[in-house]
C-alpha cells in the first residue's frame, strides 16, 4: 500500500513538521555531496550502533538523536519524508508546535532504545527518521482513527486507488512491523531495517499521545 494523502485536514501551517522535513533534506544533500569513503566515516560517526551504545552510553548517547536525521538513499528519505508530509501535519495541529517537536524527538528516542534493548549486540548502524515517524503514526491511529488514507493498492497486478480507514491502514502496518521484528529475532534476515525501532516508536506514540495534546506551547 502506497499512501497518497489523508482526509484529515489541519487548521494551521505545520511549521515544525516542514522544518523537520527541510532539515532531513539538507543533511541528506550534504551526504550525497561526499565521496564514498568520507560518507562511510560520517555515517559511522553519527549513526546509532546498538553495541556501542550499550558498551559506552556516555560517549554515544548523542547518536540517538543524530541518527534520526541520516538516510541511506533516495528511496529511504523520500519514503520517510512523504509519510511525514501525510501524517505529521495533523499531529502537530493537535499537539501544538512545541509539544509536537518534543514528541517527535522522544518517539525517535523510544524507537532507538527499543531496537538497542532487543538486539544489544548489533554492530549494524541505525539511521533514518522512521522510528520517530512511527511515533507520529501511533499518535495518528489514536487521534484520527476514522480518517481515510488514500492508497495505491496492487489488485491483480494493477494499482488501484482505495481509501482505507486509518485504523485499518496503520493497524496492518504495525502488524507487519511486529511480524518482521519477530522474524528478525528468530534469525531471519532483517534487510538492514530496524523493525523493532518502528515498533517501539509506534507503541510510544500510542501510549504518550495524550500527554502532548493538553496544554500547547506556541
Amino acid at each position: 500500500m502506497i499512501p497518497l494523502y489523508d482526509t484529515a485536514r489541519s487548521r494551521r501551517f505545520p511549521s515544525v513538521n516542514w522544518t523537520l522535513i527541510l532539515l532531513n533534506g539538507l543533511i541528506f544533500y550534504y551526504e550525497v555531496t561526499m565521496g564514498e569513503e568520507r560518507l562511510n566515516r560520517f555515517i559511522l560517526d553519527w549513526a546509532l550502533v546498538p553495541a556501542q551504545l550499550t558498551s559506552n552510553y556516555a560517549e554515544n548517547w548523542l547518536t540517538i538523536f543524530s541518527s534520526m536525521f541520516l538516510h541511506g538513499g533516495w528511496l529511504h528519505i523520500l519514503g520517510n519524508m512523504w509519510t511525514l508530509v501525510i501524517f505529521g501535519d495533523n499531529i502537530e495541529d493537535r499537539m501544538g508546535h512545541g509539544n509536537y517537536l518534543v514528541f517527535y524527538l522522544l518517539s525517535g528516542t523510544a524507537a532507538a532504545l527499543m531496537q538497542t534493548f532487543l538486539i544489544p549486540g548489533s554492530q549494524t548502524p541505525m539511521i533514518g527518521a522512521s522510528g520517530a515517524i512511527a511515533g507520529v503514526l501511533g499518535a495518528y491511529i489514536i487521534l484520527f482513527p476514522r480518517a481515510r488514507i488514500a492508497s495505491l493498492v496492487p489488485i491483480l497486478f494493477i494499482f488501484t486507488l482505495i481509501e482505507i480507514p486509518a485504523v485499518i491502514y496503520l493497524g496492518i502496518w504495525f502488524v507487519l512491523q511486529l511480524f518482521s521484528g519477530w522474524s528478525a529475532l528468530q534469525g531471519a534476515a532483517a534487510g538492514g531495517i530496524a523493525w523493532w525501532a518502528h515498533v517501539g516508536g509506534f507503541v510510544f506514540g500510542v501510549i504518550a499521545v495524550h500527554l502532548f495534546t493538553g496544554k500547547r506551547y506556541y
